[in-house]
């Protein structure tokens, strides 16, 4: 029965994540009301307090549960099999939080609409949402997403913590899930000072994260998360430095 319940739970939490993916794509793109870019409706204090407070929460929760110090700590308290499921269903749910009490600020820092750049702007925020995407494909969606261990503890098989390798985006850049959100955060046609607000703290965020998440993966696998580091560049895709075998590991 606890297996059943384990397993329902990461069922639910995975939906959390889709229901805030969706939902974030159509924040982001202005597909809701409410959106990033409405009109101001407060005072700009106001909304840069609670905008600022809602995504200093989100990245506190986000860094401190993928930490391994915490990760031992929490499993004291659940199954390690519900690990990832809680860290991704609390990450689902303030993300939605964020949206819901997301100020709008006004100012219109630039305006592309029915130009080109518009057409541009639209598609790299779709290639964005397409790396990150794909990105979670490569390296184990379904365990980056917590419903692997799961199903395994579901079935009664061990957990086994997914190898190194190079698939695909991760030859050329280490962090290609940041690099899509990043696209999709900054490829506006419509640029208002809430949506580069927005922009500019969980770009700050993402560079301060990738220096925990490096830490931690080189404590886990040493020389041959460093010798990758060194062979393939962190946000800026290139081709690897050396044609060695590098290898990358999975994030969080």
């Amino acid at each position: 029965m606890k297996r059943l319940v384990v397993f329902l739970y990461g069922v639910v939490s995975y939906a959390a994540f889709l229901a805030s993916l969706l939902y974030a794509v159509a924040f982001l793109g202005n597909m809701v009301p409410g959106s990033i870019d409405s009109a101001a409706d407060g005072p700009v204090w106001q909304a840069l307090a609670i905008d600022g407070g809602m995504l200093a929460l989100f990245a506190l929760q986000h860094s401190i549960m993928a930490r391994q110090w915490f990760k031992r700590a929490w499993t004291r308290i659940i199954p390690e099999a519900a690990e990832r499921s809680t860290y991704v269903l609390l990450s689902s749910l303030l993300l939605l939080l964020l949206f819901r009490e997301w100020r709008p600020i006004g100012g219109v820092i630039w305006d592309s609409e029915g130009t080109i750049g518009e057409v541009i702007l639209s598609c790299t925020y779709v290639a964005g949402l397409l790396i990150v995407l794909l990105s979670t494909f490569m390296i184990n969606h379904f365990d980056l997403f917590g419903m692997r261990q799961v199903w395994l503890y579901l079935n009664d098989r061990p957990y086994t913590p997914l190898t190194f390798g190079t698939p695909y985006f991760y030859r050329f850049v280490r962090h290609p899930l940041y690099v899509g959100w990043l696209l999709t955060f900054w490829s506006a046609p419509v640029m208002t000072s809430a949506h580069l607000f927005f922009a500019a703290m969980t770009t700050a965020y993402i560079l301060i994260a990738i220096q925990f998440e490096e830490a931690d993966l080189v404590a886990m696998h040493g020389d041959k998360y460093r010798l990758y580091r060194k062979q393939v560049p962190m946000i800026v895709p290139s081709m690897p430095r050396e044609k060695k075998d590098a290898k990358v590991a999975v994030a969080g």
